[in-house]
């Protein structure tokens, strides 16, 4: 058979396996290039008596390239002197396990096999062994796909990379935490009765906490959990109190140690394993760390460790991983951080500095200078994939008073921030969560993947900023994810800001849940023309609003009076004036108009700036102005409907106006015009409205007595005998100074139906004719009644008219009618006639 010949899936009578060696060698390609053992070195090797069927072994054989490799003669005799590639980007389903003294390789799986034949074409400088134990393909394949091969411990190795280039990172091994659930409880019970027994040897310990761990993996994370439950940080020992422990047995019996005492227990106990683990000496940013200082000749101060898993080196760090130090109390607070468990290098490096470069890990090391300038970042920064935009470095200094932080996001996020007054420590005490913004040196705003913060210290000098976080869905504090320092030379001249306590500007990140799907006003400070303001949110169904407008130096009594809204069923209008120059702070709250037991939630903040003309305090909006004004959802429920002017506020300049609308179930109304209560009137409000019914249609006529501000109030009788219900209100306002003329007094007699064309007054001149024109449905006999009494004229329009003389001395004039056969007159109005002046 010619060597070009592919031979796959025969059996030989031995077992095989391949090591590598001291000489064995990293290729360019990612590729161990190891020898094959020879049959004699199988045939004696004790710990390889498998049966013959356990290994079936595929070779691909292909001639030498000569452009690339010189040809390998084997000599003479030998049984096996062909040198063998094996590629270290091994199969994710097909994984040897490891019960024999020698480590077993796996290369690729049997569902990749016809891809890789493809691939090593005539042209391949290099023979490849494909050796796959049949059992370690059925047994628990799906956990250990993604583990990789790896070398004897002790051996010096460069972490061999995956044929695309590109090392591994932690999600390559393992999706989440959740998959280690079942290995954790025990670690976590185990300890305890450990603990219990007082059981110091590291030996035993390691045995019972991996005890039913499957792989090397869940070996390694067997023993960082442990670590990190079972060992607090030494805070005595390391403020001089104490004597640093630092034994592996010294540590496990007191249950505390610094940094090195970490270390090198999780290097104990990796040995006990089998997992190789590295102690790697550099710098953090943990307590004790001060902003900005220069680490140059500095002698590090930190101890964490790197173990090498599936031929690749990876970063952990058990002593930040169990929890944190509480410097303002002297006193280590437990709280486990899975984030320092195999965390990728790129994210390793903001926090951790190693003195050699190599522990870096990263295609690109970076100097310390560059480590020393970089923005500190939580873990909480990382596990909320969050992502810096501006500024690459902790320390800003303003522009013109300012200074802007900028953060991604790729999950909905809710952030807050926080700034003070420098302190060099970076870990100083202060909070590592928030419920609130108290702060009103800056502006935040947050966008749909977007994080914005401008911030505008108060005076010179030095502040830190500290940006808390918490995903959007989370109902717990906002947790600390990074930090700045701000640099300020000279603050901008400014009014003040007014607090905003919930959170950020603009439309909130639950707002979409809450029904609110858009905002006539985006995140950014909205200039208040001639001072008034007008706030548009869409909605997806059907929400009550209510609305809170906040100035340093406006009274909350008058703010009230500054605000005016509109609820209908797909969009909140807030009418917004201002009645002081500076900035304001416009907060609405929602809940789903159905759900009246529910509470009222934030949605939206705006900052409104005023900066120009102002309103009168005589011009704001009416007292006891109700929270519903004009057409909307509660309107339509009641089925009134098609209303002449769909907004809360009205306008007039004539000082009279008519709206309109149906009444499409009958329901009683009742109408109400009142305004501010010191202003009086010659005449009660209620003589200013006329009301007409026409089937269906409503009309409600106001003459308004003076230029100024009314609330005209609409109400219904729902139920039959229930009170009457509010249904919403609109606001009047009138520019005319000449004062409208009063309306007739009407009484209950004047129902449905009833029109009345002329007189439209309710104040008539003396010594004159006046002109009588109205319908009265079912009226047998209508009259005016004066010194005499007038009978109206019915025409063929069904129109009752005719003529009547006020008279002299008279004070009114009745309208009356009766129906049916009775001949009793009932009163429809009255008129007021205006008095002559003495001596007239």
């Amino acid at each position: 058979m010619s060597a070009e010949v592919a031979i796959q899936k025969f059996s030989f009578p031995f077992s095989c396996a391949a090591r590598l060696s001291q000489q064995d060698e990293v290729t360019p390609k990612g590729c161990v290039q190891v020898k094959a053992l020879e049959l004699h070195d199988l045939q004696e090797n004790p710990n390889l008596s498998k049966p013959i069927p356990d290994l079936v072994i595929g070779a691909l054989v292909h001639k030498e390239n000569q452009a690339h490799e010189n040809p390998v003669t084997p000599p003479g005799g030998k049984e096996a002197a062909a040198q063998v590639l094996v590629c270290a980007e091994a199969s994710q389903s097909a994984v040897l396990s490891r019960h024999s003294a020698f480590e077993k390789l796996m290369v690729e799986s049997e569902d990749q096999r016809p891809a890789a034949k493809r691939q090593l074409s005539s042209e391949s400088a290099a023979r490849t062994i494909t050796v796959v134990k049949k059992s370690a393909v059925r047994k628990e394949a799906e956990e250990q796909r993604l583990l990789k091969p790896k070398t004897h411990l002790g051996q010096k190795v460069t972490p061999c990379v995956a044929a695309t280039g590109k090392r591994k990172h932690r999600k390559d091994l393992f999706t989440n935490s959740e998959v280690f659930h079942r290995v954790d409880e025990h670690v976590i019970r185990a300890g305890a009765e450990l603990k219990e027994k007082c059981v110091y040897d590291v030996k035993t310990i390691v045995q019972s906490i991996t005890q039913g761990a499957r792989n090397e993996l869940e070996r390694l994370r067997a023993i960082w959990v442990w670590l990190c439950h079972n060992i607090e940080y030494d805070v005595s020992g390391y403020l001089g109190r104490s004597e640093k422990l630092s034994s592996p047995e010294e540590v496990i019996a007191a249950g505390r140690g610094v940094c090195c005492g970490y270390s090198n227990l999780c290097t104990e106990m990796c040995r006990e394993v089998g997992i190789e683990c590295q102690e790697v000496p550099g710098h953090s940013k943990g307590i004790g760390y001060r902003w900005g200082q220069s680490l140059k000749n500095v002698k590090s101060d930190h101890l964490w460790n790197a173990v090498l898993l599936a031929g690749q080196w990876f970063l952990l760090d058990a002593c930040w991983g169990a929890g944190r130090v509480d410097m303002e109390h002297e006193s280590f607070v437990k709280r486990f951080d899975d984030f320092y468990f195999l965390t990728d290098p790129e994210e390793f490096i903001d926090s951790h500095f190693p003195d050699e470069e190599r522990w870096q890990l990263l295609d690109r090391p970076i100097p310390l200078e560059e480590f020393e300038r970089r923005v500190f970042k939580t873990s909480a920064f990382f596990t909320m994939g969050l992502r810096l935009i501006q500024p690459h470095h902790f320390h800003i200094v303003t522009d013109g008073g300012e200074a802007n932080v900028s953060l991604g996001f790729s999950r909905p996020a809710i952030f807050t921030y926080e700034i003070t007054q420098h302190q060099d420590l970076l870990h100083c005490g202060a909070s590592e969560q928030k419920e609130s913004s108290n702060s009103s040196f800056g502006l935040l705003t947050v966008s749909h993947r977007s994080m914005k913060l401008q911030l505008l210290p108060p005076a010179s000098g030095t502040y830190d900023v500290k940006v808390f976080a918490r995903p959007e869905a989370a109902v717990t504090p906002l947790i600390w994810v990074c930090s700045f320092t701000v640099e300020c030379q000279a603050p901008r001249a400014m009014e003040e800001i007014p607090e905003n306590p919930f959170l950020s500007w603009g439309l909130q990140p639950v707002a979409g849940s809450l029904g609110i799907t858009g905002s006539s006003q985006g995140s950014e400070a909205a200039e208040v023309e001639e001072g008034v303001f007008v706030l548009t949110l869409k909605t997806s169904r059907p929400l009550m609003a209510l609305c809170e407008l906040v100035h340093p130096q406006l009274e909350a009594a008058v703010a009230k009076r500054c605000l005016a809204t509109q609820i209908q069923p797909d969009a909140l209008t807030c009418h917004v004036l201002g009645p002081l120059h500076g900035f304001y702070r416009l907060s609405v709250f929602v809940r789903d108009y159905d759900k009246t037991d529910t509470k009222f939630q934030n949605a939206a903040n705006f900052l409104l700036h005023c900066k120009g003309k102002v309103v009168g305090l005589d011009e704001l909006f009416p007292p006891n102005l109700g929270s519903v004004c004009g057409p909307g959802t509660r309107t339509l429920e009641a089925g009134l409907s098609k209303f002449s002017h769909m907004t809360a506020v009205v306008s007039t300049q004539q000082g009279k106006c008519n709206i309109t609308f149906h009444n499409q179930r009958d329901l009683e109304l009742h109408t109400v015009l009142s305004r501010e209560e010191n202003k009086t009137a010659a005449l009660p409000l209620s003589r200013q409205l006329f009301c007409t019914y026409t089937d269906t249609k409503v009309t409600v006529s106001v003459s308004l007595p003076d230029a100024g501000v009314y609330r005209l109030g609409l109400y219904a009788r729902i139920t039959p005998g229930g009170d009457f219900n509010p249904m919403c209100d609109f606001v009047l306002r009138n520019s005319c100074d000449q004062p409208g003329p009063p309306f007739p007094r009407v009484y209950s007699a004047w129902r449905k139906g009833c029109v009345l064309f002329e007189p439209r007054v309710g104040l008539l001149e003396p010594l004159s004719w006046v002109r009588f024109r109205l319908r009265v449905p079912g009226a047998q006999r209508v009259s005016v009644v004066g010194e005499t009494r007038t009978d109206l004229k019915l025409n063929k329009s069904r129109v009752w008219e005719g003529e009547v003389f006020s008279g002299n001395g008279l004070q009114q004039l009745k309208l009356a009618a009766s129906s049916g056969e009775s001949s009793d007159m009932a009163v429809l109005m009255t008129f007021d006639i205006k008095q002559l002046e003495s001596g007239v």
